[in-house]
């Protein structure tokens, strides 16, 4: 099932994307409405937005660090205004002279919960998503740690719904600056499991309904420039397209 929010008569609504209608789940109009007569917004809107570095060995390599598995998951948080809608533009901020993509999958949690057992993970997950994780990347070694280098407004460019039925044993990631493959790499290479991933976040904070857990990005990163598209696709739940631009 792909959960969407919507926008008719100018009112936003949550619903389902069923063949190209929308069929309302909010108190609203009852029938089901043409997908092009409304306005797909983020269909996610979390309390926080839990960010996985260095999550796949061949992109730690890339990066220059040690290609083995951690002790615990490397974590860190992206605020919720880097959030951009699929098809919107990601703005290059005048700071950064490099600007890079990181197309990786995301994790809806569907309830409240802490200390979650991996066993029991697949209980708390409400459905899955795409999303690409920008970065100015010439600002992170000057500052040190992550925050600010991938903070900026629309740095988080998410797909169009979230998706409740995704096989993610074989599901590949493959991202395409201006229609040429740069990111290509099956989920299931993942270091930390998405089951893992919860159990290691939970121990440490709770996890509210529509939070997201963003699971990190396989090898292939790369710097784009104004005017390029970038194109980050996840077999089962579809594509995720922005434009980039400098900020005005």
């Amino acid at each position: 099932m792909k959960l969407v929010r919507y926008e008719y008569d100018g009112i936003i609504r949550k619903g389902k994307l069923v063949d190209g209608f929308i069929y309302p789940q909010e108190e609203g109009p009852t029938f089901p409405l043409p997908l092009e007569e409304v306005i797909l917004h983020i269909p996610i809107e979390p309390t926080k937005i839990i960010m996985v570095g260095l999550n796949y060995a061949k992109h730690a390599k890339e990066m220059g660090f040690a290609t083995q598995r951690p002790e615990v998951p490397i974590i860190f948080i992206k605020p919720n205004s880097a959030l951009q809608k699929n098809g919107g533009k990601i703005v290059m901020p005048p700071q950064s002279q490099q600007v890079e993509f990181e197309g990786e999958l995301g994790v809806v949690i569907s309830v409240e919960c802490k200390n979650v057992q991996k066993e029991a993970a697949v209980d708390v997950i409400l459905g899955y998503f795409i999303a690409n994780d920008v970065t100015a990347r010439d600002l992170q070694p000057k500052l040190g740690q992550w925050t600010a280098c991938k903070a900026f407004d629309t740095f988080l460019p998410v797909s169009s719904w979230i998706e409740t039925e995704f096989d993610i044993k074989s599901a590949e990631i493959t991202t395409k600056l201006n229609g040429e493959i740069r990111q290509n790499s099956p989920i299931s290479t993942m270091l930390f499991s998405v089951e893992e991933l919860i159990e290691y976040i939970s121990s440490i904070m709770t996890l509210m309904p529509g939070d997201v857990i963003i699971t990190g990005s396989p090898p292939g990163i790369g710097k784009f420039d104004e005017g390029d598209i970038i194109e980050v696709s996840i077999s089962g739940l579809g594509s995720l397209f922005n434009e980039a631009q400098k900020a005005l």
